[in-house]
Parts: C-alpha cells; sequence; structure tokens
C-alpha cells in the first residue's frame, strides 16, 4: 500500500506520522477535529494549559465512545432476538 508522511499539529506539537492514501484525509480530518476542540475548549473554560484541554476533549471522546458502544451492544442484542425467533419459525417450514 502507498504509505504517506504527514505532519499533524496538535497543540502546539508537530506528530510525524504515516498513514495509507486511502487514509490520509480521514487522518489529517482527524488531527483538525482535535486542534478545534482544544481551542473551543481553550477558550470557552479560560484554559491557559493545553493539557487540561486534552483532558477535556479525552473525556469527552470517551463518553461518546462508551454511549456508542451500548448502543451497539443494544442493537446486537435485538438482533439476536430476531435471529431467534427467524430460526423458530424456519423450524416449521418444511422444503
Amino acid at each position: 500500500m502507498n504509505e504517506l508522511s504527514i505532519n499533524i499539529h496538535i497543540a502546539g506539537r508537530v506528530y510525524p506520522l504515516s498513514a495509507n492514501a486511502s487514509e490520509e484525509l480521514h487522518v489529517r480530518a482527524a488531527g483538525k477535529l482535535i486542534q478545534e476542540k482544544l481551542q473551543a475548549y481553550s477558550s470557552q473554560f479560560n484554559l491557559r494549559d493545553q493539557q487540561d484541554a486534552l483532558a477535556m476533549f479525552a473525556l469527552e471522546i470517551a463518553n461518546e465512545n462508551m454511549a456508542l458502544k451500548r448502543q451497539l451492544d443494544a442493537l446486537a442484542q435485538d438482533a439476536n432476538a430476531e435471529m431467534g425467533q427467524i430460526e423458530a419459525l424456519l423450524k416449521h417450514v418444511q422444503l
């Protein structure tokens, strides 16, 4: 695959990364999102230390991730229940 060397700027630091050509735009967009969120937290809460903004953003992302996992688990349970119902119906079908 085509590995590209890119630089992502976050909290005043540069992070050199390697990314596949197909992932480059996503990695750059993620870096841009992080930087925008840090700036928003810094101005909203008048933060001087980027560590505080990073911690707040990490908490936001972790909370969103946990909510998505709960949704995924609920969907998996629903799908399993529906599969059980389909299997029960198919047991009565004779070919």
